[in-house]
């Protein structure tokens, strides 16, 4: 195995405006959006705590104060829970707080995820570091994080999640060329693309919110042009690693994700995503899985 710098930091974009779900999101963050009864962006803490990365930093933007809050300590709450001796609660509060050490910084302007991206350079510096998206959750039971990381630490470069969608969703995603390499679950990137059109596409194999990625990225975010929506594009960033070899910041790798994943991007996708989680909850499914069941029925 070469010789590469390990991966011990994760940076977390969170600094959209949410407006697909206003007016909740009017002064609530989108990221702070309760999967059941947990804030989406705490499961995105809990995977990257999970596979060793525990330097966290958040990119966030006006208005995202109360994921700082949530992340902190809350005494006077604790102290209650206490004194009413609800130690599963008070658990639960505290745990946030013990996953990983959070830092924060704020993406001034609206400028796009490779923009986003770019506000971590001072934080991350010369080393590589997973990105992961918060509207993409990844089931725990799935270790997608610690394998890019594998693959980052056989072959340098970056490393990508990409999945496979329906051919008439491909003008959603970044799609990605691809070789075979001689992992089954691994590719080699050779081109990408950001949302095109479906008669364009080259495959079928789109980036979902999980990246693992060479400092590199940070030169050549600088110099990368607003791309698609007028914003400055990851996905171009990468398009350009992709073509340089191993001394210069390349090349990409694709592991192929078959797991479970859930998307909270949309209020439809969001909805799904809420009652497959509390289908999948011990103490809730007994009572919640008949009752689904039997509202359905109800409406036909």
């Amino acid at each position: 195995m070469a010789d590469f710098d390990p991966v011990t930091k994760a940076v977390v974009p969170a600094a959209g405006l949410g407006t697909r779900f206003l007016p909740a999101t009017k002064a609530t963050p989108k990221e702070m959006l309760p999967i059941v009864d947990k804030p989406a962006i705490q499961y995105v803490v809990e995977e990257a705590a999970s596979a060793g990365l525990l330097d966290v930093l958040m990119v966030t933007g006006k208005n995202k104060r109360s994921i700082e809050d949530h992340f902190d300590r809350a005494f006077e709450l604790e102290e209650a829970l206490e004194a009413k001796g609800d130690e599963h609660r008070l658990s639960q509060v505290r745990e946030p707080a013990s996953l990983a050490t959070l830092h924060y910084v704020r993406q001034g302007e609206p400028k796009g995820l490779g923009h986003a991206v770019l506000c971590a350079k001072q934080h991350v510096g010369d080393h590589p570091f997973a990105c992961l998206l918060g509207d993409d959750l990844i089931d725990r039971r799935d270790a997608l994080l610690k394998r890019m990381i594998e693959v980052r630490d056989t072959f340098g470069g970056s490393v990508i999640a990409l999945m496979e969608v329906p051919k008439e969703q491909v003008s959603l995603y970044g799609v990605a060329t691809i070789e075979a390499t001689s992992e089954d679950d691994v590719v080699r990137v050779t081109d990408l693309v950001e949302k095109p059109p479906v008669d364009e596409a080259p495959s079928n194999w789109a980036i979902i919110g999980r990246y693992v990625i060479d400092p590199a990225v940070f030169e050549v975010l600088e110099n990368t042009p607003p791309g698609r929506g007028g914003e400055i594009q990851l996905t171009d960033a990468l398009r350009t690693l992709a073509g340089r070899g191993s001394g210069e910041g390349g090349p990409v790798h694709g592991v192929l994700f078959r797991g479970r994943r859930y998307d909270t991007g949309d209020k439809l996708d969001y909805l799904r995503t809420v009652v497959k989680f509390a289908a999948d909850r011990e103490d809730l499914a007994g009572e919640f899985v008949p009752w689904l069941r039997e509202f359905l029925d109800e409406i036909g």
